[in-house]
């Protein structure tokens, strides 16, 4: 026989209050207090309410991600405006047309990037297979928009894995690309909650050109650093070239940006087989995926 939940049964929950609220009309017009403050829309949004904003930012996507078993996650960056190979070559055919030297050599550049797409499409199939076929599944993660991260939950879709998008409200609107898996979909408001639930399940971080890694000379290792401070995983980043030119370890050693050994949180990967061959060595994503 099923327990009985004693509070449920002798008070009714805050959803069948809700429901089941009479109509007052003297009281159910706007400027009106009598609303149910967690039924307040006006009122939540009040100013003096981020706290409990920000809290139930913290919260849905921990009770959500929780209910669905997402316990460990790889988490992929990377450019938003890196397109697939398909896209890439459509977009060089059209500026062929045009005959713009401009639009060619932008095309041509965003052809020679599309490798990156690629890349991350192919590391979540392989992640997603290897682990779902050890019987304990790490989920793939990204930002939940377009290009790199439409590649990582890409990749994880087209082998029938779930994958998490935690989506982010811009002035110009960042739609979320149709690959995540719905009930994984979060949108954020807050950058920072946003970036903890990045961090909170991460056993690997994978980083592709661009994104919140690539968007300045120190930011790939601003955004990695508090994985590290708490737990050592390992970091990928996709690119040798690209990462070098962008990024003079020496001179922000020198400078103090960063501290002498920081440069070692960091390994260089070309490839999809590469970026998993280093993770299956890695003891404790090896434990955490072990049969």
């Amino acid at each position: 026989m099923k327990p009985i939940d004693v509070p449920t049964r002798n008070f009714p929950t805050a959803k069948e209050e809700c429901r089941n609220l009479p109509p007052h009309p003297e009281y159910d017009g706007p400027g009106s207090a009598y609303e149910l403050a967690f039924k307040d829309e006006s009122f939540l949004l009040r100013q003096d309410m981020r706290g409990v904003r920000m809290q139930l930012e913290l919260t849905k996507p921990e009770v959500l991600l929780n209910e669905h078993d997402v316990k460990s996650t790889i988490v992929i960056f990377g450019s938003a405006r890196i397109l697939s190979a398909e896209a890439a070559q459509s977009l060089l055919a059209a500026a062929e047309a045009s005959g713009d030297e401009t639009q060619l050599r932008i095309a041509r550049s965003k052809l020679a990037m599309s490798r990156y797409y690629e890349e991350a499409r192919r590391f979540a199939e392989i992640a997603t297979t290897e682990c779902t076929r050890r019987g304990r599944p790490v989920v793939i993660a990204t930002g939940g928009g377009p290009g790199i991260m439409e590649a990582g939950n890409r990749g994880a879709y087209e082998v029938g894995g779930k994958s998490v998008g935690l989506n982010i409200v811009l002035p110009h609107e960042q739609y979320p690309n149709p690959y995540i898996t719905p009930e994984l979909c979060f949108r954020f408001h807050y950058f920072g909650l946003r970036k903890m639930h990045f961090l909170m399940r991460s056993v690997a971080l994978v980083c592709f050109p661009g994104g919140s890694c690539g968007s300045g000379s120190a930011s790939a290792f601003r955004t990695v650093r508090p994985a590290c401070r708490s737990r050592r995983r390992p970091i990928l980043l996709f690119g040798r070239e690209f990462w070098t030119k962008l990024i003079n370890i020496d001179l922000l050693i020198e400078t103090g940006m960063i501290s002498a050994g920081d440069e070692k949180l960091f390994q260089y990967v070309e490839t999809a087989e590469e970026a998993w061959a280093v993770l299956e060595a890695e003891p404790e994503l090896s434990s955490i995926n072990a049969p």
